[in-house]
């Protein structure tokens, strides 16, 4: 990650295809990439073997937990709280405008919320505003670009 950036996108932990290529988002049924570009992050559709290119356009990637799963529902709450006090550090320490957590588990794992709307939250995460947005996994039915 890098300084400054306009939001830094947080997956909930890599897939096993994202861990196994070394790219984020890089399973065949995800849809980050696409998403992205169609709400205008990028100019162009990026591939997950060039998700570096993301820092160009003030974007950064990374996961909550770092352990790679099959599905997000295989991670324990204690795993969430174990990452949370570094994940805020990481957070405040690159400073983007904005963090966006893609799913919810996550930030409610994290915020000790049960539940959270979509959208802008109102506290701040890590000195940055926070949004939820749908987890663009492929195995997320009920979300489509």
């Amino acid at each position: 990650m890098a300084q400054q950036l306009d939001v830094v996108f947080c997956g909930i932990n890599p897939g096993l295809t994202a861990a196994a290529q070394g790219h984020h988002f890089a399973g065949r049924g995800n849809r980050f990439w696409r998403t992205l570009y169609l709400a205008g992050f990028t100019s162009q559709q990026l591939l997950p073997e060039r998700d570096r290119s993301i820092l160009e356009y003030r974007c950064g990637l990374t996961a909550v937990v770092e352990r790679p799963t099959a599905r997000a529902d295989q991670l324990s709450t204690d795993e969430f709280v174990a990452a949370a006090a570094a994940f805020e550090q990481k957070i405040s320490r690159f400073a983007p405008r904005f963090v966006a957590f893609l799913g919810k588990a996550a930030y409610c794992a994290l915020s000790a919320q049960r539940d959270v709307a979509w959208g802008p939250q109102p506290k701040t995460f890590g000195n940055a505003a926070v949004w939820v947005l749908p987890n663009p996994s492929g195995r997320n039915r009920a979300f489509y670009p």
